[in-house]
């Protein structure tokens, strides 16, 4: 059984979720966690502009861009780690607090991003998870958000 044929984040009891996730895929999230935190440290990488936009788009405004740079840069990186962090940690954990569940979303969603900008995936790609690893890792992340999401606000299977 794949993990498209089941939900592996949904709700369970007196407010934890339940991760049903398999060992392999659970060592793929601690993984890649490790990996995106090695990328942070080398801000240099051009596909981590994804994860930190500028705030100011006019050139003529790279005096406010470098000012908030500087005052937002370290708060960015370091919410950003602490995500990475706890998915790491929890990785092999069967439940989730709602808080903790958030908090892997965010994870996911800038391993996802970082990941969808290495493939050049735009708004507009149905990425095909048979194309490449790289492509079927890019939907799993996906679905794994959908399903975490769908749990939160208590929609979808599992979610009620």
């Amino acid at each position: 059984m794949s993990v498209f044929d089941r939900r592996p984040l949904r709700r369970g009891r007196q407010g934890q979720f339940v991760v049903g996730l398999g060992a392999d895929e659970r060592a793929v999230l601690a993984s890649l966690s490790g990996q995106m935190r090695e990328l942070l440290a080398d801000r240099g990488d051009p596909s981590l502009r994804r994860l930190f936009p500028p705030a100011y788009s006019s050139p003529d405004d790279r005096e406010c861009e470098e000012e908030y740079e500087r005052l937002m840069a370290d708060d960015l990186l370091a919410r950003q780690r602490e995500a990475l962090d706890l998915l790491e940690s929890t990785a092999q954990a069967e439940e989730l607090s709602a808080e903790q569940l958030e908090v892997w979303l965010r994870a996911l969603n800038s391993i996802r991003l970082l990941l969808g900008t290495r493939l050049g995936v735009t708004e507009d790609d149905e990425p095909d998870p048979s194309t490449s690893p790289q492509h079927g890792l890019y939907y799993f992340l996906g679905y794994l958000q959908e399903c975490g999401l769908d749990s939160l606000v208590g929609t979808g299977p599992g979610g009620e």
